[in-house]
């Protein structure tokens, strides 16, 4: 396990390896990841890339109509910015969800922590009431064998995975 004190302490080339070395899954969760796409320009044609050579690449983002989505812009002090922000994130991958080997969808929950899997490898970024995600720690943790602190993080994905809605690159 790795801590950083905050998302912009991890190293690009950490995000880049991870993304690069991925042979069976990257799963995203987030509610606008806008800076998953500024900080790799070339994300959208990376994760197209890994789909064609196999990997399962599934990205969650907010719904940008949901209220949780609201509530959460409300508490962060930002109003309707969030969903602005979501509408921005997704227009980097509306090629890469319209050709359908990205897989996509739109959550409406409450975001406990952005969720960035790799295989095995998972960078969790809590989130602190009132505070963007960018000031909060990041995790960096592996699952093991047996092992139950990754796992969790991965199950929280596949349940908010199981109750969002497609979105195949349509306006929103």
């Amino acid at each position: 396990m790795r801590l950083y004190p905050d998302r912009a302490s991890v190293p690009r080339d950490t995000w880049l390896r991870l993304m690069d070395e991925a042979r069976d899954d990257i799963s995203v969760l987030v509610m606008s990841g806008t800076f998953y796409a500024q900080t790799q320009p070339r994300v959208s044609a990376m994760l197209s890339a890994a789909s064609a050579r196999g990997v399962r690449v599934r990205l969650c983002f907010g719904d940008p109509d949901g209220e949780a989505v609201a509530t959460r812009g409300r508490e962060e002090g930002i109003g309707d910015t969030l969903a602005a922000k979501i509408r921005s994130s997704l227009t980097y991958y509306r090629e890469a969800a319209a050709s359908g080997g990205v897989e996509m969808r739109l959550h409406s929950t409450t975001l406990y922590a952005s969720l960035f899997r790799y295989d095995d490898d998972i960078l969790v970024n809590p989130h602190a009431y009132g505070e963007p995600a960018s000031v909060n720690p990041t995790l960096h943790l592996r699952r093991l064998d047996g092992g139950q602190v990754a796992a969790l993080y991965m199950d929280s994905f596949e349940r908010v995975w199981g109750t969002a809605k497609p979105w195949h690159g349509e306006e929103v």
